[in-house]
């Protein structure tokens, strides 16, 4: 994923690709961490020292609205951001904080329905967020210090 892969991406989708912008996309698209606001700021201000906070939220929102990033929600009001752009979900580890990708099986849809939506609802997405523990070595000490849990 090159710079001018993003710098095309955003004029096709209709963003102006000024520096911070660009900085801030490329970011997202090479760094498959979902990062908070944040963690893109501090990441991105050493390439680009005039950076504001402002202006990495300004860009989130502008990319979220035009389809380029996910806002993802697990817990509490902590957005994260996530460039790939195919259907998938997310684990977030309870013990290291990590976020993982979960994508379908093969040919399967996220969630095949959606019990008890009213006849006349249009659904227009689904986030799939996951919480527990990861297999991790300490995150699965955690998790057998915190429960009766056994890895057998």
């Amino acid at each position: 994923m090159t710079r001018e892969s993003s710098i095309e991406i955003l004029r096709k989708i209709g963003v102006t690709p000024s520096p911070q912008r660009t900085a801030i996309y490329h970011f997202l698209r090479t760094h498959a961490i979902h990062p908070t606001a944040e963690t893109i700021f501090e990441a991105v201000r050493a390439e680009q020292p005039t950076l504001s906070l402002t202006t990495v939220y300004n860009t989130l929102k502008l990319l979220a609205e035009k389809h380029a990033v996910w806002e993802i929600t697990i817990e509490g009001g902590e957005l994260r951001y996530d460039a790939n752009m195919c259907e998938h979900g997310h684990f977030k580890c309870l013990h290291c904080g990590e976020v993982y990708d979960l994508f379908p099986a093969e040919n399967e849809p996220l969630m095949p329905s959606v019990p008890g939506l009213p006849e006349g609802f249009v659904l227009k997405e689904i986030q799939l967020s996951c919480r527990g523990y990861c297999p991790k070595t300490d995150c699965r000490a955690a998790l057998a210090a915190t429960s009766n849990y056994t890895s057998e």
